[in-house]
């Protein structure tokens, strides 16, 4: 008989050790279930956006974004590099931005595939490819428990093979999430150029050992790519400057977990740096949680010694205390 909770509530029903049991309680209909067992498997995984009003929406923000990015949409032989490249948290000002990222179809599908209730923290509008290097998310955004934490990549044209596709490394979200231990570095006393620049070359090491293929992500306009956390993914080479590739990216958090950014900690030493969220879905502030209880600061969670020692052990300690003091 199947357990009434889940075995390892720690770890997002999708990624679980024991996923093949745990499919059933997502309560997913046959097309759902194909999503998930393909974000198991791969990282990734691709849909239609659902949103009736989606090209709507994108001409809209094309409209709206193209001049604060520097972009002449309408002039197709103009060079589109060069702008600012993105704008981060435009759902602030856009209504469809923020429409796009509070997709209530989209939350309800997270929450039943990660077994925690979804809710977007971050969006990022591009006009061109970020021609990134391979990265995960997980060294900018993470959890405790780890892996709480997606991305939904949605296109808003079709993507042309010489405007720097989206790229990815399929199976890699399975490989060890880095942190600043792995790399020998302290994280909490350092603020690198770039957050995710000191984890290159151990990421590149495992691709180069795994032989792993990177995959390009030639989308249609109005498909999305949902990724897990630690999948490695990238932009590829932009080989015309004239050609945009306007895409959405959401970051989603999941309910009751403490949210930190892992380049900027420490966590064995329990240096945390915490980060204040507020969903973009009901603008609700989303309290840093550890197995019930609020955290303001990670040292708030660890019990004192007194009561973390066994009563037996406690007295013996306090008698050999009393005997080498005299008391």
């Amino acid at each position: 008989m199947k357990p009434e909770h889940p075995i390892f509530p720690g770890v997002p029903l999708v990624e679980s050790p024991i996923f093949s049991a745990e499919i059933d309680r997502m309560q997913l209909d046959d097309r759902e279930k194909e999503i998930a067992i393909a974000l198991n498997r791969d990282g990734y995984v691709v849909i239609d956006f659902p949103d009736p009003d989606l090209d709507g929406r994108i001409d809209r923000i094309r409209a709206d974004l193209a001049p604060q990015l520097g972009i002449d949409d309408s002039d197709h032989s103009s060079i589109k590099q060069g702008g600012i490249g993105r704008i981060q948290d435009a759902w602030k000002t856009q209504p469809d931005v923020k429409a796009i990222a509070a997709n209530p179809v989209i939350l309800d599908l997270l929450s039943r595939l990660y077994g925690r209730s979804a809710f977007p923290f971050q969006t990022l509008n591009f006009p061109v490819g970020t021609q990134q290097d391979l990265h995960t998310d997980s060294v900018h955004f993470s959890s405790v428990p780890p892996r709480f934490m997606c991305g939904v990549w949605l296109a808003m044209e079709d993507i042309h093979d010489d405007a720097g596709p989206l790229n990815y490394v399929p199976g890699s979200h399975k490989w060890p999430m880095m942190d600043n231990c792995m790399i020998g570095r302290r994280g909490a006393d350092s603020r690198p150029e770039s957050a995710q620049l000191p984890f290159h070359d151990a990421w590149a090491a495992l691709i180069s050992v795994q032989n792993a293929p990177t995959e390009r992500f030639l989308a249609r306009k109005g498909q999305a790519l949902i990724w897990c956390a630690n999948l490695l993914h990238g932009g590829s080479v932009q080989t015309d400057p004239r050609r945009t590739r306007w895409s959405q990216v959401t970051h989603y958090y999941f309910d009751d977990c403490v949210y930190y950014t892992p380049a900027h900690s420490d966590e064995y030493l329990g240096r945390l740096d915490l980060r204040q969220i507020v969903s973009i879905a009901d603008m609700t502030s989303k309290p840093n949680i550890y197995q019930g209880a609020a955290v303001s600061d990670p040292k708030s969670v660890r019990p004192p010694l007194r009561n973390a020692l066994p009563h037996r052990l406690r007295r013996g300690i306090t008698g050999l205390i009393s005997r080498i003091t005299g008391g």
